[in-house]
């Protein structure tokens, strides 16, 4: 009898310390907790490290300066060859991460904001507010986004990341409003809401202290789909033409490899290094979107705990099923 206590003393006492909720470790803390948000979360700042020392990691300021002789192969000299124009692809990629995240992350900013504005002011306010931004919603939606670049840039000359960010952010926030509206409308009919309503609280302090810290998970995962929308547009844009050819980013690393043949001459190392890297960025974020639905699921994890204690039991009694 006294064994028996003493064995499950240490196991009550075990099950009587806390564990870190997600609200104390903080957004970044509950990524790390998680194994695919943290490699994404790794791949994303090891690309941002590169994008602020890009300075010290290729030296040379001008990435469109001629280093070397055309399409040379990779070597001590040059590490990713050069360019049919003579250039470091290297030094391009190096410099060309500072304004393919640029892009992506100012973009994303500025169309997170527009959603939580729009999304979280449309399903808290009833009324002719909610009619008038539904209806602005909408019509945004059904605003295509390539067409709208194609024709933007056939009015301004060589549009550069600039006016990507400004026609992606004024039309990819629609989708986004209407995820935060549909879940404002939800939250706002809940007791804590109306016990801040009694209290006097005003509408500011309602949305900023109870409606918006409890859609936390999904204001990231919007504000994650944007920059990977984003990321993704502004290559695809710049590699069919539509950007400035002169400023060097992943895309338009691709699209002079393309108007160079390289891939009829086998120059692999003009195009296979850039792409990776978009692809390398979409990952991550695809990883981080994943992590956070495992985050702010508790089912999810649920499941994964019990795939964990069945694979346990597994490898103790392989017999059993």
């Amino acid at each position: 009898m006294e064994n028996t206590t003493a064995s499950a003393a240490p196991a009550a006492a075990a099950r009587r310390i806390p564990r870190l909720s997600l609200a104390r470790l903080g957004i970044l803390g509950a990524l790390l907790t998680n194994r695919k948000a943290a490699i994404g979360v790794g791949i994303i700042t090891f690309f941002v490290l590169v994008a602020i020392f890009a300075p010290v990691i290729a030296p040379t300021r001008d990435p469109n300066r001629m280093v070397g002789r055309p399409h040379e192969a990779p070597s001590l000299e040059h590490p990713l060859g050069t360019t049919r124009q003579g250039q470091d692809v290297f030094t391009q990629i190096v410099w060309g991460t500072r304004i393919t995240l640029m892009v992506g992350f100012v973009t994303g900013t500025v169309v997170i904001l527009i959603a939580v504005i729009i999304g979280i002011s449309s399903g808290y306010m009833a009324g002719w507010s909610d009619e008038i931004l539904s209806l602005l919603t909408n019509v945004v939606l059904v605003i295509p986004a390539l067409p709208l670049i194609i024709v933007i840039a056939g009015f301004v000359d060589r549009p550069g990341p600039e006016t990507i960010v400004l026609v992606l952010a004024s039309i990819s926030w629609a989708y986004g409003a209407r995820v935060l509206r549909a879940q404002t409308l939800t939250i706002r009919n809940s007791d804590f809401v109306a016990a801040a309503r009694v209290v006097g609280e005003p509408t500011w302090r309602v949305v900023l202290n109870e409606i918006l810290p409890n859609m936390t998970s999904l204001v990231v995962s919007a504000w994650i789909g944007a920059v990977l929308y984003a990321v993704l547009t502004e290559a695809t844009l710049e590699f069919i033409g539509l950007g400035n050819p002169n400023i060097v980013t992943w895309g338009t690393i691709l699209y002079w490899a393309q108007n160079n043949a390289a891939l009829m001459t086998n120059a692999w190392w003009t195009f296979i290094p850039p792409g990776l890297c978009i692809a390398l960025v979409g990952f991550a974020l695809v990883l981080i979107n994943y992590g956070i639905d495992e985050i702010s699921n508790p089912r999810l994890r649920t499941d994964r705990v019990q795939k964990k204690k069945k694979k346990a039991k597994a490898a103790v009694c392989p017999g059993s099923r």
